[in-house]
């Protein structure tokens, strides 16, 4: 059986492809970010930002506006590019992930057959119940950095991981 990579450093990224491309949105206003706690699909059971895959010839800022629409009813505002996530594992898909910031929307947040809306205050941000590598980004986008993190996965536990900031 070949070594399996677990280190961020071990990983060639210059040539590395993701299995899927995919996006997250997070809804802020005063010092809230909406939520939600994914009811199927990858990570089911856990909080997180809504988004999904990409649809064929979609962009990552279309996919994450469509994803937010179709989980919780409501349209982003304001949006903007926070963080470009490369996700490599061995037990499940490669991903390469968009997220952004939406300062507003219109509707009101519903609970779908794929998401239940929350609202947390910043600083009570339920991380045991989300991803372990969104404790090191998203406090950082939420405070209005902008990020480039690489992260390796052994299941469901986060092995190693590298962030650096984004500057135009």
């Amino acid at each position: 059986m070949a070594t399996q990579i677990t280190n961020v450093s071990e990983i060639d990224w210059d040539h590395w492809q993701p299995e899927q491309t995919a996006t997250l949105l997070f809804v802020v206003q005063n010092n809230h970010v909406l939520l939600i706690v994914k009811k199927r699909g990858l990570g089911a059971g856990n909080i997180n930002g809504p988004g999904g895959k990409l649809d064929p010839g979609e962009t990552p800022l279309e996919c994450a506006i469509r994803e937010t629409q179709e989980e919780l009813l409501i349209t982003p505002e304001g949006v903007s590019f926070a963080a470009e996530l490369l996700f490599h594992a061995y037990d499940f898909p490669r991903i390469h992930a968009f997220a952004y910031i939406a300062t507003g929307f219109t509707g009101v947040p519903q609970e779908t057959d794929e998401a239940i809306p929350v609202w947390y205050p910043f600083e009570r941000i339920p991380f045991e119940r989300m991803w372990q590598d969104d404790r090191y980004w998203l406090p950082r986008v939420l405070k209005g950095e902008t990020l480039k993190g690489k992260f390796t996965f052994k299941g469901e536990t986060l092995v190693d991981h590298t962030i650096d900031t984004i500057t135009a």
